[in-house]
């Protein structure tokens, strides 16, 4: 969610203002824009295909329907949608309780086996091992740094944008980012700092 639709702050305005008028092609564009990336952000706080699909349905109906309070002067488009995204995560967590879905298949970058190619043995299993341990480590982080974690390294926000959207200080959502490092590495042991420094530069 780096890119305008349109590719220009001007042309997603634009495109804002079409769908304050009805337009229902500019829904669907906007709609096709964002998606993914709120989707992957709803199920890496939820951890629930299920959940995660009908918060992405609930924030996008909630977005188009207040879309003129939606101030550009006030924040990106995108900070907007995901403020509502987890909003409408927490709501949907105050209802359920979380089951133990594997958040690393969704963070767990660099470690897919690379080309068509047979992958060894010893390798798959090594990255069986590290998956597993760190899938384990994120499944113990409160929701809140879940929360840190996914905004920053799921979406790539900085400490000001994750602040605009999770509604506190910039130094909080600092803080946040320290706590679920700490967690993690102290769940992980040294073997996992070295792995977290290099897939997350922790």
């Amino acid at each position: 969610m780096d890119t305008y639709p349109g590719g220009s702050k001007e042309a997603l305005l634009a495109l804002v203002d079409r769908c304050k008028g009805g337009d229902q092609t500019a829904y669907a564009e906007l709609y096709e824009h964002y998606a993914a990336g709120l989707y992957r952000l709803a199920y890496s706080i939820l951890l629930d295909v299920g959940d995660a699909e009908d918060v992405l349905q609930d924030a996008f109906i909630y977005a188009f329907r207040n879309l003129r309070n939606y101030n550009p002067d006030r924040g990106e488009f995108h900070t907007w949608m995901y403020t509502i995204t987890v909003s409408r995560c927490r709501n949907m967590r105050r209802r359920r309780i979380l089951p133990t879905i594997d958040l690393g298949q969704l963070l767990l970058l660099g470690l897919e086996p690379s080309g068509p190619r047979q992958e060894a043995p010893e390798a798959a299993l090594a990255r069986h091992d590290i998956q597993t341990a760190l899938s384990a480590a994120l499944r113990t982080l409160s929701p809140r740094l879940r929360e840190a974690v996914a905004l920053r390294y799921g979406q790539g926000l900085t400490f000001r944008e994750m602040a605009d959207v999770l509604g506190c200080p910039q130094k909080t959502a600092e803080s946040r980012i320290r706590l679920a490092h700490d967690a993690l590495s102290s769940a992980l042991g040294e073997h996992g700092r070295l792995l977290l420094e290099e897939l997350w530069g922790f």
